[in-house]
């Protein structure tokens, strides 16, 4: 049996419960069905347009089959577990990978914490504790590279063959649909990373977005006429776009509200702490203490230090008038 980590539910973010539509479940033991399942796994980071085309897959023969889909997904990421390296950022926090995947159509996701003692489970235990005895599994789509079992030992071959054993299907998701998303996820991150918010968004077939809790900071930007969400990350893990001033939208009671975003330091004020804060245009609502959704449209420059606050405000002045001249172009 696998055993559910108690420290796993520290990860967990309050809202994935509201989630409609979506059963999830965060381990592998509290899952539950009378049908057969068609699942696929994966960290599936960015649930981007590579991702989605092999999960329109599971959604399509569970119609065929009658059967329910399933992603199985890990947290921590196994690399956050097997290398000890605190240093991964990933595209989606736990809460934004659940909501993409809902929003594609998959019915059971299924959220296994990731340790050591699960990385030491024996191929031929994965497959029959988990894929058979729990998922009732019917069919699984893989990549042809995929590895599993402990040490990695085992291959899409052996999955195969434990396919014949223990009666049930094994699909091969192609060589040029695995590289699609390796190519993708690699472009998403480097493209983050220097500002390319167009090429990011136009991978992920969504804008990327940053969410979190709005808190009071230093309320510097109402003193010059630019009064700012500060917007706090509780997740150290989420990969954070280079410093600059972004293009952004919200929306507030189904409202879409748009505005300009500075992630950064602060230099002109002697800052020295990441910020991100956001400046919503034509908006006045106190949004201290929500949970806000901001999606990236646009870089317009990198952060820069001014000789006085006079300057900063001038180049403020010239980065709201150039992104509503922007959003005109929408």
């Amino acid at each position: 049996m696998i055993i559910f980590n108690p420290f796993f539910i520290s990860f967990i973010p309050l809202n994935l419960h509201k989630i409609l539509n979506l059963k999830v479940f965060y381990s592998i033991n509290d899952f539950t069905s009378i049908k057969r399942t068609i699942l696929t796994l994966g960290t599936f980071d960015g649930v981007h347009i590579g991702h989605k085309k092999i999960l329109e897959k599971i959604i399509q023969k569970e119609k065929d089959c009658n059967s329910e889909s399933l992603v199985l997904t890990f947290f921590p990421h196994p690399r956050m577990v097997l290398e000890n390296n605190s240093d991964v950022k990933l595209l989606n926090t736990l809460s934004e990978r659940t909501i993409l995947l809902k929003n594609i159509g998959i019915e059971n996701l299924v959220i296994h914490p990731f340790d050591e003692k699960f990385s030491q489970l024996s191929a031929v235990d994965f497959v029959k504790e988990i894929l058979v005895n729990q998922f009732q599994i019917q069919k699984i789509v893989i990549g042809h590279d995929h590895r599993f079992g402990k040490d990695r030992s085992a291959n899409i071959d052996d999955l195969i063959a434990f396919g014949k054993q223990f009666n049930f299907e094994v699909e091969q998701i192609s060589v040029q649909e695995i590289e699609a998303v390796s190519i993708s996820s690699t472009k998403i991150r480097k493209a983050l990373q220097i500002g390319n918010i167009e090429l990011a968004n136009s991978f992920l077939g969504y804008n990327y977005s940053l969410s979190g809790m709005v808190v009071k900071g230093k309320q510097l930007g109402r003193t010059i006429g630019f009064p700012t969400a500060n917007l706090k990350i509780q997740e150290e893990y989420k990969l954070i776009p280079c410093k600059g001033v972004y293009v952004v939208q919200s929306e507030f009671n189904q409202k879409r509200v748009y505005g300009i975003m500075n992630i950064g330091l602060n230099p002109t004020f002697e800052g020295t702490d990441l910020s991100i804060e956001i400046h919503y245009f034509d908006f006045n609502e106190d949004l201290y203490g929500q949970e806000i959704i901001v999606s990236l449209l646009k870089f317009i420059r990198p952060e820069q230090k001014f000789d006085s606050i006079n300057h900063l405000q001038q180049q403020l002045s010239k980065d709201k008038e150039w992104a509503l001249n922007f959003l005109k172009n929408l």
